[in-house]
């Protein structure tokens, strides 16, 4: 929520054309993957002190599309239900077009795709009257690796310091959930 929150009050102060977004690939300690999206006006600052996070917390950075094989890059679609329409229906509409899991709960559908495939998946959930209440991309690892929680309260620690980084969109990695808490 607060990322959310200081970009949107970053793209209302500034121009929002000087931005580019970057990803960062680096190790955790523990041989933890984390990945980190940004968008920064100065890649400069952005890149030292994403690097000064890893070194000060344990970690390194790694260079770029080192990590890429080990997280699925997926966009993601919540839509409304719709009466009439089976779940398994809807799948079988939307394998053709990249889409790997469907899922659902009381209010909403939640669909995964391909990455390469969002512009295909949101014309077609478009042009037959579904509702999209949000989307997103995401990377899933393909691989979670188990931690004590003396390491994950380390990680907990590195994860923090990049998410509270303006320039910091999201941070994925492949370190197991604590199975004690509720997700």
């Amino acid at each position: 929520k607060e990322n959310v929150e200081r970009a949107i009050k970053r793209a209302v102060e500034k121009d929002f054309s000087g931005y580019k977004e970057m990803t960062y690939e680096g190790y955790g300690p523990f041989g933890i993957a984390i990945f980190v999206e940004t968008a920064t006006d100065n890649t400069t600052r952005t890149v030292a002190n994403v690097r000064s996070y890893f070194n000060k917390h344990g970690g390194s950075l790694g260079t770029s599309g080192s990590l890429e094989f080990l997280f699925d890059h997926k966009c993601v679609f919540h839509i409304n239900k719709k009466d009439g329409i089976s779940l398994e229906d809807l799948e079988l509409e939307l394998i053709d077009y990249g889409v790997d899991e469907v899922d659902e709960d009381e209010e909403e559908v939640v669909i995964y795709g391909e990455f390469a495939q969002n512009s295909a998946i949101q014309k077609y959930l478009e042009e037959n009257g579904y509702e999209i209440t949000s989307s997103e991309f995401v990377r899933i690892p393909n691989d979670l690796k188990e931690v004590t929680a003396e390491q994950r309260e380390t990680l907990d620690k590195l994860i923090e310091k990049l998410e509270e980084d303006d320039d910091v969109q999201n941070v994925f990695h492949n370190m197991k959930e604590d199975d004690s808490e509720e997700e």
